[in-house]
């Protein structure tokens, strides 16, 4: 269903996590009963089962001078996980997605969405997927790579520094400072990006690391053939790797590459 891994993973890679999610209108069939079939389907892969309430915002009900607050009935969120806890699906009445907190390259990420992508499209009858998104999630340790006493400016290009890349400014004078951009590509995909230094959360604890985030967000939107999923997928994920070499420099590269 997919295509080979276009795109290399180096050996010291900094992925915090992946995750591909496919949006679709509204299934009755989710919001009223559990997935049974569905469940049935993956269960060789994704033996593990939660379902857990998803709380939604407040919406303005009534008509003028008589509005009033309305809670929505909670949504359910499926989640379905692999032996080894690497991989998660989610499945709600809007959407599937596929995580993976332990990456090992596209290759074998699409063979873990293939099986429950195909039994969702044969068991549920979407008729168009409304986005199709692939995101990266980059949580640069300089520990890990053996970089503490290098500054982030001589191991990010400047355009996702905003500030930082001033040299006269210490970086430790920065509490935050983060690039934002939603950009089209080729092939009528866009990507949004968000990178700047951070804290990160492990569970209940904030590692006590500052990492620099490079996240992107690719995707495409509008009425998508169901049919076309797994190539716009492909399509996405090879632009990933050519924008994340051009996020860094030839200094980090090297780090991750030995």
């Amino acid at each position: 269903m997919f295509s080979p891994e276009p795109n290399p993973l180096l050996p010291r890679h900094q992925l915090s996590e992946v995750i591909c999610q496919l949006r679709f209108p509204g299934i009755d069939r989710l919001r009223t009963s559990l997935p049974g079939e569905f469940q049935e389907a993956i269960s060789s892969r994704f033996p593990g089962f939660a379902a857990n309430k998803e709380l939604r915002p407040p919406k303005l009900a009534g008509v003028p001078g008589n509005f009033h607050l309305e809670n929505p009935d909670p949504g359910i969120n499926y989640a379905f996980t692999s032996d080894n806890g690497d991989y998660r699906i989610n499945l709600t009445e809007n959407f599937i997605s596929l995580s993976c907190s332990r990456y090992t390259g596209w290759q074998d990420f699409s063979n873990m969405l293939d099986l429950p992508l195909a039994a969702f499209i044969r068991i549920y009858q979407p008729r168009t997927f409304g986005r199709i998104g692939i995101r990266y999630l980059n949580f640069i340790s300089r520990r890990a790579l053996s970089l503490e006493e290098t500054p982030f400016r001589e191991l990010i290009a400047p355009a996702y520094l905003g500030p930082m890349q001033q040299d006269f400014i210490p970086e430790q004078a920065f509490s935050r400072c983060t690039v934002d951009s939603d950009l089209l590509l080729k092939n009528g995909a866009r990507v949004k990006i968000h990178s700047g230094p951070g804290f990160v959360r492990k569970g209940r604890q904030k590692d006590p690391e500052m990492k620099f985030i490079l996240d992107f967000d690719f995707y495409a939107a509008g009425n998508l053939p169901v049919s076309s999923s797994a190539d716009v997928l492909n399509k996405l994920h090879s632009q990933a790797y050519p924008l994340f070499r051009s996020a860094i420099t030839q200094e980090l590269w090297d780090a991750m590459n030995n």
